[in-house]
């Protein structure tokens, strides 16, 4: 490998741990976001905690983890909340295989909406993931419910901050998205 490419998996998983950043890979092509703002973080958790305790509720068999890595066919992604079957994290590993994961969320922060909004529904879609939210923080936090069909996403509902939304799947969750970044 050389400092421009073409990077592999491998590689890129034998990189430094560095908080201040995230590295993807991208077919061949390495791909640096900086690590996302308090707000940001804020959501995140607010949301893992969520999703944890409604997977709990409906005796789901899956794990809640955030920023970990996903191997795609086309490569390397971070999400910032993945909801994986619970016997893909058994091995405690640094990464899970697509085929795995149930449910990715992206946080769209300014230093990624484009990845978040056009390329990355993308891979997912092709991988096979059968869910995708994205959650909007501004104007006023929202989470954008999407499931696979017929290799895309399909938008299958819409909460918006003060408004407590049910979600059925990958399990019923009711959430109101202001919740997730009210100090």
């Amino acid at each position: 490998m050389s400092a421009q490419g073409p990077w592999t998996v491998e590689d890129v998983l034998a990189l430094p741990e560095d908080r201040s950043v995230r590295y993807e890979l991208l077919g061949e092509s390495l791909v640096m976001s900086p690590a996302p703002g308090l707000r940001h973080q804020r959501a995140g958790y607010r949301l893992h905690v969520a999703l944890d305790r409604a997977a709990g509720a409906a005796g789901a068999p899956v794990e809640i983890l955030e920023a970990v890595n996903v191997i795609l066919p086309s490569g390397l992604v971070v999400p910032d909340i993945v909801v994986a079957d619970e016997g893909a994290t058994a091995d405690d590993g640094v990464s899970i295989d697509a085929d795995a994961v149930q449910l990715v969320v992206e946080i769209v922060s300014p230093g990624n909406r484009t990845m978040d909004r056009k390329l990355k529904p993308v891979l997912y879609a092709e991988a096979g993931i059968e869910h995708y939210w994205r959650v909007e923080l501004d104007p006023a936090p929202r989470l954008i419910a999407g499931a696979l069909s017929l290799g895309r996403y399909v938008e299958q509902a819409t909460a918006l901050a003060g408004a407590l939304t049910t979600l059925d799947a990958p399990f019923p969750l009711a959430i109101d998205p202001a919740a997730l970044t009210r100090r």
